[in-house]
Parts: C-alpha cells; structure tokens; sequence
C-alpha cells in the first residue's frame, strides 16, 4: 500500500473487518481455527511467505490466530493521533511477524506506546470501548460491500480479495484511473 500510495495518487481507507470475530482471547493454532475446512493450512502459509517475500514484507512463522477486535479498536482511535499507517504497521508486525496475541489489552498498550501513543490513554479506550462503534460501523460497510475476506481492495466497483502482488494491486488502481506522482 505504501508503494501504490508513494507512486500514484490515491487516497486508502483502511476499513477494520471482523475475520473470525468469535476467537477466543487465547486464540486458537490455525489448524484448529481451519478445521473441517477445505484450506490446507501449510500451503496457504508458503503462499502468503512468498507472497511477502516477494515483496519485501517481514514475516514469521505464524502459528496461532487471535482475537482483532480490540486491535481494531485500538487502531480506530490512533487513526486520528498519527500516520496511520504507523499503528497498523505495528500491529501487523506484532501480529504476522512476531506472533503476538492483539486481543490481550497489555500487548496493545505496549504496541501504542511503541508508536509514540500515551499509554494511559491507549489502556482507557480500549478498556472503556470508547472506538466499539466506530468498528462496529466498519463492520457493517464490509457487510454492505460483501467483503469476505482479508486483505480487501476495493476500488470503485472492483474488488480483489487476498493478499496480491504489487503487479495486481497495481493494475487495480491504474484501471480505476490513478495517476502517477
């Protein structure tokens, strides 16, 4: 996204997507989240390694899947209070790359306070759900919009779920009409 944002002119909208809203706080190994399932958890996690390798991403061996909600909420508030890119970059590297469980209020707070966000303020929203809505509303736009999955994109009235090459992205946005910076 920092790429497509650095060579075109567009404008992201990160929009927060319930993907397995009803994990629990301890979260659950991918096998068991994927159970019963058609997905075969270890070739979706070479294709997704390779997909960030090929594009310069930092990832881990992720294992386990955790609750985002309150990730989300976190993320909403920040949004507001600097780049947003800078909160959900770390959150995606605490998540992807280092395996941290974002439903847990301690790791949040340390992760905002790692982006330069008061910690004191940063436990207060997520303690008191103050962003709850603000999410709940996201929520409700990738129903309207029938995304079903993560990453999204959505530009005018295409869409491409999953993570994607620059290449594809790319084209996405060039035949939406973007111009180039």
């Amino acid at each position: 996204m920092e790429r497509l944002r650095s060579e075109y002119l567009v404008d992201i909208r990160i929009t927060h997507f319930p993907l397995h809203p009803e994990t629990p706080e301890d979260g659950l190994t991918l096998e068991e989240l994927f159970a019963g399932g058609k997905l075969d958890v270890a070739a979706a996690k070479e294709r997704l390694a390779g997909l960030m390798t090929q594009e310069g991403l930092p990832h881990g061996d992720r294992t386990m899947s955790y609750n985002s909600r309150l990730a989300q909420e976190l993320a909403s508030w920040a949004e507001n209070r600097l780049d947003p890119g800078k909160i959900h970059d770390a959150l995606f590297q605490a998540y992807f790359v280092q395996g941290i469980n974002l439903a847990r209020i301690e790791e949040l707070v340390r992760i905002a306070s790692q982006v330069g966000l008061a910690e004191a303020e940063a436990r207060e929203v997520l303690e008191t759900r103050h962003f709850r809505d603000a999410v709940d509303a996201d929520w409700r736009r990738c129903r309207e919009l029938g995304i079903t999955g993560v990453p999204a994109f959505v530009v005018g009235d295409q869409r491409i779920t999953g993570a994607q090459s620059y290449e594809i992205l790319e084209n996405l946005v060039l035949g939406a009409g973007a111009v180039a910076r």
